[in-house]
């Protein structure tokens, strides 16, 4: 399941009733994995901790796909050229240009947009130099007013891929998360669905964006939440209630009647 959107709600919490559904599926054998644009600490890591602590989750739109309980990563590391290229244009243009690793990250601009995003990720607001990251960078990520989103996008990213999303705590902004080409939340799935001993047939993505399509697209059960955009309802297999309604518990429900 995505997190923005899906599991949480405009007020940046999840509904004890989807907590609750959540639970009963695990309880009954569903395995059960986050599937986020946000990386691997902070609230994402909390959240999927709570979901299954011993289990396989997708961050960073699947650059990471970490094993919560041994910290294992299935990284796909940003190719260097094309990472250069994105700071190159964040300093020219002055946009915020966020670099993440599987444990940190840094900002090109530190301000308001990148310490609002710090409290929606539920971490302290430390801006970093991206230059200074020590271990491998597996994800850089636009934040940008969303007048600006289809501007950003046109522009050339060679050898990348772009996967870009809002939250209902943050309206106003869109995030352009850029992985190294071929990398998705469906690349990263399917490895899970593999590990697992699942066929992608048997499983259920639950999302409401344009980056969730990818996964939506390779699984037997893509499920469409009520907020969910245009390309997500139309990817979708079944659509499900509004996220402050609880319609990911009305999706857990329809997982456990197949």
């Amino acid at each position: 399941m995505d997190v923005d959107g899906t599991l949480i709600g405009t007020d940046n919490t999840v509904r004890e009733d989807v907590w609750a559904a959540l639970a009963d599926a695990r309880a009954r054998g569903v395995r059960l994995a986050l599937c986020s644009g946000r990386p691997a600490f902070g609230n994402a890591l909390a959240y999927a901790r709570r979901l299954d602590p011993q289990g396989w989750h997708v961050f960073q739109n699947g650059a990471s796909v970490v094993n919560v309980a041994t910290g294992e990563s299935l990284s796909e590391a940003l190719p260097p050229d094309p990472l250069a290229a994105l700071l190159a244009r964040a300093q020219e243009t002055g946009r915020l240009l966020e670099v993440y690793t599987d444990d940190t990250y840094g900002v090109t601009q530190p301000g308001d947009l990148a310490r609002r995003h710090a409290e929606l990720l539920g971490i302290p607001y430390v801006p970093r130099d991206p230059e200074a990251l020590t271990g491998t960078r597996v994800r850089a990520q636009w934040v940008v007013p969303t007048a600006q989103s289809e501007a950003v996008q046109a522009e050339p990213h060679a050898g990348l891929d772009l996967h870009p999303a809002g939250s209902p705590a943050m309206p106003d902004v869109m995030f352009i998360s850029v992985t190294r080409a071929g990398v998705s939340k469906g690349s990263a799935v399917t490895r899970i669905a593999a590990a697992y001993g699942v066929p992608l047939e048997r499983v259920m993505m639950v999302g409401d964006g344009h980056n969730d399509v990818s996964a939506m697209r390779v699984v037997g059960y893509p499920v469409a939440m009520g907020n969910a955009d245009a390309e997500a309802r139309a990817a979708a297999r079944t659509h499900v209630g509004h996220v402050d309604a609880g319609g990911l518990a009305e999706a857990v429900g329809l997982a456990l009647r197949l």
